[in-house]
């Protein structure tokens, strides 16, 4: 197996530092300058040449190998922290309020530098490497914008990698998907609208609450009688809003939610029957809807050829045992998706231990685990060393 960056080496002690500053210091996102600035100056510290300012706060920097080739390939983490407030009392628990790296965006942080420093002193790879410290992944799609600001014309790389930690996998162990690994993600709010009226009188009016009340039942026949039982998708209703007195029947309700997919056909044909349901299920109560349904991030789906790759290196740290290629893919979603529609690769999951007493992601009792950070810049130096066949 390929030789790991030991456990509490100097430069796992440095990552966890790393980690632990970040965590300390939260920035949500388009907001991360102290952490832009920590990581451009780290960056440079090793001697990469390094770009600010793509994305507002995101950092670029590139290094190329001693080895005789070509090619470049580009490495990605996200940098942004939630707004949670962290409920964790350890000595480097967040220090702004109502802010929190519930994700473990510190960490994925922590292992690009930390891969970017061994690389910068053992450049025996070919070609050349493009870290990529992106803002904003949080809902704020910031690894889009970085495309539209051109990223991958400045740096054009032949493919592209991500990495996220994942609760609930065993620390030491690896998911690699060949196919979809994260769902699409939109948005919707439909208005319903009826005739407001006295609450002891309903026949005097339309109401709008009892006819949401049944649209949000109704919605859910998209996807266990619309979509084919073969396919995946998930409609959720997660809030209704309406009516300010007990005893009058409102003029409009407002429902919103969230829809997952991860075909783009199952996306689109989601999107038509909601649109179709909520114009005649309404007109069907005497009362009018309308559908304003925002396409958020694309479905996360790993090139085979690339995710086959990726799983051999893992192999080659852990052993095929511990690298799981059958897990079944995530109804979250991941702006990484953006980064995959304009370059092949792949997006991997490394296993951040036990998610016990609810402390997964987006979790306020959430921390990343210290231990796997070794692991985590490994699998990086090695994918950089190992990745010249598919470029």
């Amino acid at each position: 197996m390929t030789e790991l960056i030991a456990q509490e080496s100097e430069l796992h002690v440095l990552m966890r530092e790393w980690r632990r500053d970040l965590h300390a210091h939260p920035e949500t996102a388009f907001e991360e300058h102290r952490t832009a600035a920590k990581v451009a100056d780290l960056l440079r510290s090793f001697g990469l040449q390094v770009h600010t300012g793509l994305a507002e706060t995101g950092v670029v920097a590139t290094l190329t190998g001693n080895t005789a080739g070509t090619g470049m390939i580009g490495l990605r983490a996200d940098m942004d922290a939630l707004n949670i407030q962290e409920l964790n009392r350890f000595s480097h628990c967040s220090r702004h309020k109502g802010k929190m790296h519930g994700c473990g965006h510190d960490g994925h942080t922590a292992m690009l530098l930390g891969a970017a420093k061994y690389l910068a002193g053992h450049r025996d790879f070919a070609g050349t490497v493009v870290f990529i410290f992106q803002p904003a992944e949080e809902g704020k799609a910031g690894a889009r914008l970085m495309c539209e600001q051109g990223l991958f014309e400045q740096f054009p790389v032949d493919a592209v990698y991500g990495m996220h930690n994942w609760p609930g996998l065993g620390a030491g162990e690896f998911a690699v998907h060949q196919g979809p690994v994260m769902a699409a993600m939109d948005l919707f709010d439909i208005q319903v609208t009826g005739n407001g009226c006295h609450a002891g009188m309903p026949h005097m009016g339309v109401d709008p609450v009892v006819v949401a009340g049944q649209l949000i039942g109704a919605l859910q026949g998209i996807v266990s009688r619309n979509l084919s039982p073969l396919d995946s998708g998930v409609v959720s209703v997660t809030q209704m809003h309406g009516g300010d007195a007990y005893n009058v029947v409102p003029d409009s309700v407002t429902l919103s939610g969230t829809c997952r997919t991860f075909c783009e056909d199952v996306r689109t044909q989601i999107r038509q029957q909601m649109a179709t349901m909520v114009e005649h299920f309404c007109s069907g109560y005497g009362a009018t809807g309308t559908l304003d349904y925002r396409a958020g991030y694309p479905a996360t789906v790993n090139d085979p050829e690339h995710a086959t790759l990726c799983a051999d290196i893992a192999a080659s740290l852990v052993g095929n045992d511990k690298v799981h290629q059958n897990e079944a893919p995530s109804m979250g979603a991941e702006d990484f998706s953006f980064m995959l529609k304009e370059r092949p690769g792949a997006y991997i999951w490394i296993g951040n231990g036990s998610a016990e007493d609810g402390r997964g992601l987006h979790n306020p009792y959430y921390d990343f685990n210290d231990e796997i950070l070794p692991l985590g810049a490994s699998y990086w130096v090695a994918l950089v060393q190992g990745s010249q066949s598919v470029r």
